[in-house]
Formats: C-alpha cells, structure tokens, sequence
C-alpha cells in the first residue's frame, strides 16, 4: 500500500518556510548544546572556584559569585533557547558574556582557537554572531509591537 503524494509532499519536498524554520531550530538546538556543555564541563572538572578566583584576579569583586552565575546561566539558559522561549534576551546574554570573554582573555591570544593559535577568538566570534543573528530573527515583527494582543511567539 502506498501512500498518497501529497501527503509525502512536505517531507520530500518541504517549502523554503518550512526548511527556514528546521535551520533556525537546528541552530537553536546547536548553540544549546555548545553552551549548556561549556557550562557543565565547568562544574565536572571542577573549575568554578579556579574560575571566579582568576576572575578576582582580573580586577572583578565577588568573582566566585560571578563564575557561579555565568556557570548556572550556561547551563539552565540552554533548555529555554533549544525550545524557543526569551531568544531575545537569552542571546543578547551570551552574547555579552562571549564577547566580555573575547575582551579579557581570547583577544589578546590572537584570532585562531587551534593550528596557528591557541585559546584564539574566532570560536567565540562565531557563537556571537550565530547568537546575534538567532535574536535579530527572534524580534516580533514591527506591527506586532504596537499591537495590544499578548500573545508572543517567543514567549518568556
């Protein structure tokens, strides 16, 4: 028994909609797995307090109880940006927090993570600009702002 085409029809051939709508999920799901990890490994391997000690060190007060914010932020901001909710605000986050990362220890490294560099910027450049584009696309469209409706497609 074979099935009709038009019901395969949006599987084998899914409109540009539906395939924009899979890559911004896929990115979604990426950048949470990328960021809920990073935050994670931190606190495996122990390096929260080494952490918030060197952060203490660079001239921040209370570094312990930053390093613990910016742990639980990567790794309890991940499972609202896999499913959709506060992009906005999610990625502007860690894009601040990726870009602070560039300023104090990734720029002065040089550009490459790996090969003619190490601990480099260009890895946190790309989350940035994958966070950025991910929020950009995310914003409500602009009649949506002066409208009186609560409902939100990417609810808080």
């Amino acid at each position: 028994m074979s099935m009709p085409p038009n019901l395969l029809q949006p599987l084998l051939h899914p409109s540009p909609s539906h395939r924009q709508r899979q890559a911004w999920l896929l990115l979604r799901l990426v950048l949470a797995g990328l960021i809920g990890i990073h935050g994670v490994a931190r606190v495996w391997y122990g390096a929260v307090a080494p952490f918030g000690q060197w952060l203490e060190g660079q001239g921040w007060t209370q570094g312990l109880a930053i390093a613990v914010l910016i742990t639980a932020l990567e790794i309890c901001g991940p499972l609202p940006l896999a499913l959709g909710r506060c992009l906005v605000p999610l990625c502007l986050g860690f894009a601040a927090l990726y870009a602070m990362g560039i300023a104090l220890v990734h720029a002065q490294a040089g550009w490459f993570v790996v090969g003619l560099g190490r601990n480099g910027a260009e890895y946190s450049v790309l989350l940035i600009v994958c966070l950025l584009l991910l929020a950009w696309q995310s914003v409500p469209p602009r009649s949506s702002f002066s409208s009186s409706s609560t409902s939100d497609s990417n609810p808080c």
